[in-house]
């Protein structure tokens, strides 16, 4: 499978690069679009449509094709996949009905494919990654294969968007299912934030509402570990502050933590929302802000990825927290070139609001400020 990565920042200039790929008789079948809100998706889909290649397209908050990113482009990987190795579902969840959704698209697969994986985008912030990716399992199996990330929108938190060929919804999850007996998809999700003082336990929470850990406001303990000043409602940075550089680690009975960073404070009781459940009894650890030692460990589990289950790959696909880039600023490139060095094929990747993946060695989760790559390898 050959594939080739193009980021512009205009329907017309994909236009002319996608032609340009094409000169030497490459005919892609699938591109995998992430692009900014302020694109003309419908035109960018229009454009795919008549060349008769199938989309998987996402919002983001930002992209990238290799080490560099961009906020306002479109970064696309095109595959010139065969299209009976692959398919694409798009399935809206108008009355929150995430779950089941998620099994239409999972039965679906079931009867298309012996042994289906997926690549998953869902819209919508509010939308429950965790009931979707219950969904896939319930119908699949607990070892069902499937990555993927939630649409962002340049970091203006409104509205967000997935889409593919003809249809366009800020309220629905699109999927690439592949057939594994033809096409290899091996992933990973790696975070890297450190873990500092002891295991503290959730004495109250409801869902993704934690009020206190160790009988202490959620708020308060943390900001006490962070060591953290002037937080007070008036001050704006405080909640990003918070949420890129002092999550929760969320502790599992096995396999990596999983990170749950403050969203939204109630200042009422020093509460607050995180990106995914807590539930109560649950054990957590706070991080420290994260350092170069924290990129590391992300290339580090990709190039491990590497050396144990994929030696080869035709392409990558990225989904990175979008709390990576605003903790990390300029340095997120070292971290891209990183990943775009272990295999050195064309990549393309988007800054999202939330990973799906499987924690090294664990369950299939709803992760954030995570990176998670995935390498496919047509057999």
């Amino acid at each position: 499978m050959r594939s080739k990565s193009i980021k512009e920042k205009s329907t017309a200039n994909i236009e002319t690069a996608l032609f340009k790929s094409m000169e030497d008789g490459f005919e892609p079948a699938l591109a995998i679009v992430f692009t900014s809100v302020s694109q003309d998706i419908k035109a960018i889909s229009k454009l795919f449509d008549e060349k008769n290649i199938a989309v998987f397209g996402i919002t983001t908050n930002g992209e990238f094709i290799n080490e560099e990113t961009a906020l306002g482009s479109a970064a696309i990987l095109l595959l010139d996949i065969n299209e009976n190795y692959f398919q694409i579902y798009f399935e809206e969840y108008p009355n929150k009905n995430y779950k089941e959704s998620a099994k239409v698209i999972a039965n679906k697969a079931k009867e298309k494919f012996d042994n289906p994986s997926f690549l998953i985008g869902t819209s919508d912030p509010a939308a429950d990654g965790e009931n979707i990716l219950r969904g896939f399992e319930e119908i699949i199996g607990k070892d069902v294969n499937a990555f993927g990330g939630g649409a962002g929108d340049d970091n203006s938190f409104s509205q967000t968007f997935v889409f593919t060929n003809g249809k366009i919804s800020s309220n629905a999850m699109v999927c690439i299912v592949f057939n594994e007996e033809k096409v290899t998809v091996k992933g990973v999700a790696s975070c890297g934030w450190k873990a500092v003082g002891t295991e503290k336990t959730v004495t109250k929470s409801e869902g993704n509402h934690v009020y206190t850990i160790d009988n202490i406001p959620a708020l308060d303990i943390t900001v006490k570990y962070g060591g953290l000043q002037n937080i007070t409602p008036d001050n704006k940075d405080v909640l990003m502050e918070l949420a890129a550089n002092f999550p929760l680690q969320l502790q599992r009975e096995k396999g990596d933590p999983v990170m749950r960073p403050p969203l939204v404070i109630d200042w009422e009781d020093h509460s607050f929302y995180t990106s995914g459940t807590v539930p109560q009894g649950s054990k957590v650890r706070f991080s420290l802000p994260p350092d170069f030692d924290t990129m590391k460990k992300v290339i580090t589990g990709i190039q491990n990825l590497k050396d144990t289950q994929m030696p080869e790959a035709d392409a990558l696909v990225v989904f990175s927290c979008a709390g990576r880039i605003l903790s990390f600023g300029p340095m997120m490139t070292e971290e891209l070139e990183g990943i775009k060095n272990v295999w050195k094929v064309p990549m393309v990747g988007m800054f999202s609001n939330a990973e799906l993946a499987r924690a090294t060695g664990g369950n299939l989760e709803m992760h954030n400020l995570t990176t998670c790559c995935v390498a496919l390898k047509e057999k």
